[in-house]
């Protein structure tokens, strides 16, 4: 089975900074795309951020300039570096993963539990 695990969320003030780690394991022949979403109370799920096996990147307008989306191959994990943090910022953040466990199936979507994230003005 593949698993998900975020780690780095937590509690901070307005313009201060946090980093998310989501590390993939279990059963994995390659990973494709790996991303950020965010889900705020009583609002939609929406893409944070992307970024392609090869560091292809696309960032949110909502965050671009704040945020950063990095990966590392080796380790199967993507990372997300956000300074300048907003209270509306807060959200649990979701790691999505696009994942082959062998070479003869196509790949699929994987979710992490979600990690909370909190900014106080």
């Amino acid at each position: 089975q593949v698993q998900l695990v975020e780690s780095g969320g937590g509690t901070v003030q307005a313009g201060e900074s946090l980093t998310l780690s989501c590390e993939a394991s279990g059963i994995i022949f390659s990973i494709d795309a790996m991303g950020w979403y965010r889900q705020a109370p009583e609002k939609q799920r929406e893409l944070v951020a992307v970024i392609t096996r090869d560091g292809a990147t696309n960032v949110a307008d909502s965050v671009k300039g704040r945020f950063t989306i990095s990966r590392d191959n080796a380790k199967n994990t993507v990372y997300l570096q956000m300074n300048s943090l907003k209270p509306e910022d807060t959200a649990v953040y979701y790691c999505n993963a696009d994942i082959k466990i062998s070479t003869w199936l196509r790949s699929r979507g994987y979710w992490g539990q979600g990690t909370q994230v909190t900014v106080s003005s």
